[in-house]
């Protein structure tokens, strides 16, 4: 949050935003005598620029970029006035020299330029150029732009990063933009249909108690009674990419401020990274580059030479209002939907004049349809409905939710298994997907060569998915979460927010805590034929404490089952897939629990989505050989342990378990 401060040097550094802001405030407003007329006026003296149309102001100062100032219909300042210019509107990255610790560059710019400015648009432009010997800087030359259209109710941003070759090696963690907004007047919070509600105040974090992790804050003297006893996180508040397109905050004014991400190309970790949107503060942000729900495998390494360059954006900041808002936001919300339709429709957009940004005519087109065969189901390929079909720089197949250096562009297939992915930037690409329903990932076998204004058609895209014999039994769903098996009620001493309507059960803090009162002594036992995984098996395996120190006990499933006679010739396979990892080691053993394992999946995993309230981190896949005289005629149990026990979170989360029988 941001930096307050106290006695004589708040005085003098309060009289200096006053000042800021009287005469950038007073600068816009002189300007909007004609709606809808764009004007853009700097400040020389207080070194600020005011960008405007006579609906929207937007004050940002200059060379550093930071924005300082929005206003909506001649409102007040948007922003929270009580942090410094540098905390209010910004972007940033986290970076580290891969030996070292981690710290925040917020990318303030060194030079400012007017890129146009006519009765159409406006885009101005903040760089800086990065030097050798600027260690305290992460090693990119940085352009962010900020553009305003005629009669449009916001103003976009994004920003191209670069580096050189010849530059040091270093890591990044995180890229994003923030917007803080005034929290005395946003209450309400937009995520979907489904999540939207008041929200706690950042103020009553402080008279909380701290859970298990920082994030996680018990609330016991908040502002509203109404919230006493819920829990607060950020991370209650994250979603998939391919859903995170709109969402924001709206005034008890009935002013709305929403964060509109019209395409997910250039966001790391595919369609199913999760990330945050918005949080108390309230904050609003747009995740870029993060580890969150992967961990550091996904972080940008950079070696010392080597090139690159990404255009991070745009994204739409739109504002909105109504009278009917102060009593029902949601009127807003809705508002915003269809406002993110028409902007996805739009994409690429035309306007932006980085010539790093590519328009649609710069772009290519793939199409074709996706087929699913696997011979121990259908006789012949049938249509891979409702898949993920999507492009992504070349690698092994799955390494798209590790991919974070370029493009991804990613679509749905229809019934018949049609896709098209437009708009793709040029490039060599590999085609990976994944269907629902299906075990494992797709990958094309040979790389796709995108060219501008090319249009390519592909064949014979069949997916074969890993199989190795006839099902004997499963457990679960091949949809690479584990929504499907039973998630328990939280801890009845934390109090659950009622939305408008149900949420997903999995969106709660402390559901690990629940397996030990579920299973205080002994561990979970599965029977094939007997029990219902929506019942029986819990959705995460996790440790248990025990003893008078709590300490934590790495925990052992089983799965019983019989088989009349064992196959002798060839070998039986369990396919194994999991939907999340942290910090765990998976060890398999059959009919001895005592044995050497037959596998183990070694230390895997730091993606902590149990922690952050997800139902699904980075996918794992196991294709499992099973010798037949690991096994007997009549009752067989497989033993499943969870062997490291540091903590509450050192846990694998099951996507989808099957034994097949040998080949034949």
């Amino acid at each position: 949050m941001g930096i307050k401060l106290h006695g004589w040097n708040s005085m003098i550094w309060w009289l200096g935003v006053v000042l800021h802001l009287f005469f950038a405030i007073a600068d816009s407003r002189n300007l909007n005598g004609k709606k809808d007329k764009l004007n853009l006026q700097s400040t020389t003296k207080l070194k600020l620029v005011v960008m405007s149309n006579g609906i929207v102001d937007v004050t940002i100062t200059v060379p550093d970029g930071m924005v300082i100032n929005i206003t909506y219909k001649g409102s007040d300042n948007l922003l929270e006035t009580q942090y410094l210019e540098n905390d209010r509107g910004y972007w940033d990255v986290v970076w580290n020299k891969t030996e070292g610790n981690s710290t925040t560059d917020l990318l303030l710019g060194t030079s400012y330029k007017v890129i146009i400015q006519n009765t159409e648009q406006i885009e101005i432009s903040f760089t800086r150029t990065w030097e050798i010997g600027s260690d305290q800087l992460a090693p990119l030359n940085v352009d962010k732009r900020f553009v305003m259209l005629r009669g449009s109710p916001g103003f976009y941003t994004y920003t191209v990063l670069e580096r050189l070759k010849g530059w040091p090696a270093f890591d990044m963690e995180e890229g994003r933009v923030v917007f803080k907004l005034q929290e005395n007047k946003f209450h309400y919070m937009a995520i979907s249909d489904e999540r939207k509600r008041m929200m706690p105040m950042y103020v009553d974090r402080s008279t909380g108690k701290v859970l298990d992790y920082k994030e996680a804050v018990l609330l016991t003297n908040p502002t509203n009674p109404e919230f006493n006893g819920e829990v607060d996180d950020k991370y209650l508040y994250s979603c998939d990419n391919k859903d995170n397109k709109v969402y924001g905050w709206v005034s008890n004014d009935g002013v709305g401020f929403w964060m509109i991400t019209p395409s997910n190309e250039f966001r790391t970790g595919g369609p199913f990274k999760q990330d945050l949107t918005s949080h108390a503060g309230p904050i609003v942000l747009n995740m870029f580059i993060s580890r969150h729900y992967t961990g550091e495998d996904i972080d940008l390494k950079f070696h010392s030479e080597e090139y690159w360059k990404k255009v991070l954006g745009p994204v739409y900041v739109y504002l909105n209002s109504e009278v009917s808002a102060k009593t029902d936001p949601s009127v807003l919300w809705n508002d915003a939907k269809k406002r993110m339709v028409a902007e996805v429709d739009s994409w690429p957009y035309s306007f932006p004049l980085s010539k790093d940004f590519l328009k649609s005519d710069q772009r290519g087109v793939v199409t074709g349809q996706l087929l699913v065969f696997d011979r121990f189901i259908n006789k012949k390929a049938v249509s891979g409905a409702s898949a993920y079909v999507g492009l992504a720089q070349s690698g092994s197949t799955g390494s798209w939710q590790y991919e974070n250096k370029g493009y991804q562009f990613w679509t749905q297939t229809d019934a018949s298994g049609n896709f098209v992915i437009k708009n793709v930037v040029p490039g060599t690409y590999t085609l990976f997907a994944c269907v629902p329903g299906t075990l494992g990932d797709y990958k094309h076998a040979s790389d796709i060569e995108i060219a501008p204004g090319s249009t390519i058609t592909l064949t014979n895209v069949v997916f074969e998915p890993p199989r190795n014999g006839a099902t004997l039994w499963e457990i679960g769903i091949p949809d690479r979460t584990a929504a499907e098996f039973f998630i328990p009620n939280p801890d009845p001493s934390f109090k659950i927010h009622q939305y408008g309507v149900p949420i997903e059960k999995f969106r709660q803090y402390g559901l690990w805590t629940r397996y030990k009162d579920l299973y205080p002594t002994t561990d979970l036992i599965f029977t094939i034929g007997q029990s219902d995984y929506k019942k029986d098996w819990f959705f995460a395996h996790v440790t248990r404490k025990v003893g008078p120190g709590n300490e934590f006990q790495s925990t052992t499933w089983q799965i019983k089952f019989n088989l009349e006679n064992v196959v002798e010739a060839g070998n039986y396979t369990l396919q194994l897939a999991l939907a999340s990892a942290q910090a765990a080691e998976l060890q398999v053993r059959f009919n001895d629990p005592k044995s050497i394992p037959h596998f183990t999946t070694e230390s895997i995993g730091k993606d902590n989505a149990l922690a952050r309230h997800g139902i699904h981190g980075l996918y794992h896949l196991y294709n499992i050989g099973v010798a037949s005289n690991q096994l007997v005629s009549g009752n067989n149990t497989i033993y499943l342990t969870q062997s490291r026990a540091k903590g509450p979170f050192n846990s694998v989360m099951y996507d989808y378990i099957r034994l097949e029988q040998p080949a034949q």
